[in-house]
């Protein structure tokens, strides 16, 4: 058995391949590639951050999480004694921290363009009208509630599959969107330091501020598509 997080990272990063428990015994995560150079985001995010925080900070969660299956594996293939039990017990939060970061920053990468910023167009912004009044109200409600986090974490515009309707929120440290709350992540804010401290200090609300102007709304509104068509 795979614990939520790791299904959830096998069912989102991996590639399609058999049974879950095969892909997680067989394949390793690894770090995707950017879909942009590390420069393309200036001067909205440096080079310099990009670069840390890509090949540093994801590759890390990357490298833990996968450590963390193997160790998995290894406790699942043994008899269920009590020590067992505590090992598999004792990874879960190691599974969820790392396997929390590897989708975040996942997305996050994918959330993001050079030709971005702007509103967005056709059903997305019609949804985000129907269910935020309008879309500077849900921009507004998103970016008070991600500078509000207190120390580490995401600010979230997630798809509720059961009432299909748009919600935000905000979640600490690595928590991924959606084992935590059953929401379907289609746009998120990282406000670790690491993800703009070289740049911006301490001033969080100037680094939310600058996102807005990098969002790449098609992949939003695809996320949005692909959510609907799976609930």
């Amino acid at each position: 058995m795979l614990s939520a997080v790791s299904a959830t990272v096998a069912k989102s990063i991996l590639p399609k391949s058999g049974a879950l428990g095969t892909v997680a015994a067989r394949l390793k995560h690894t770090l995707p590639d950017l879909p942009y150079d590390y420069n393309a985001l200036e001067p909205y995010i440096s080079a310099d951050i990009m670069k840390l925080h890509h090949q540093k900070h994801h590759q890390t969660y990357v490298n833990n999480l996968n450590a963390a299956e193997e160790q998995l594996a290894e406790a699942m293939q043994k008899d269920m004694s009590v020590d067992n039990i505590n090992q598999i017990i004792k990874l879960q939060p190691v599974l969820k921290f790392n396997g929390g970061g590897h989708i975040n920053h996942s997305i996050f990468w994918e959330v993001l363009s050079p030709n971005g910023g702007g509103e967005p167009s056709g059903d997305l912004k019609h949804v985000i009208t129907r269910d935020f009044g309008s879309f500077d109200r849900m921009k507004e409600e998103l970016t008070n509630a991600t500078v509000a986090i207190q120390g580490s974490g995401w600010g979230w515009l997630g798809y509720n599959p059961t009432s299909c309707r748009l919600r935000i929120a905000a979640l600490p440290n690595q928590d991924p969107l959606q084992p935590t709350t059953g929401l379907i992540p289609l746009f998120g804010i990282d406000v670790w330091e690491h993800a703009y401290y070289l740049q911006y200090k301490n001033v969080r609300p100037d680094y939310i501020k600058a996102i807005w102007n990098i969002v790449n709304w098609n992949a939003v509104s695809k996320r949005l598509a692909d959510a609907k068509q799976a609930s």
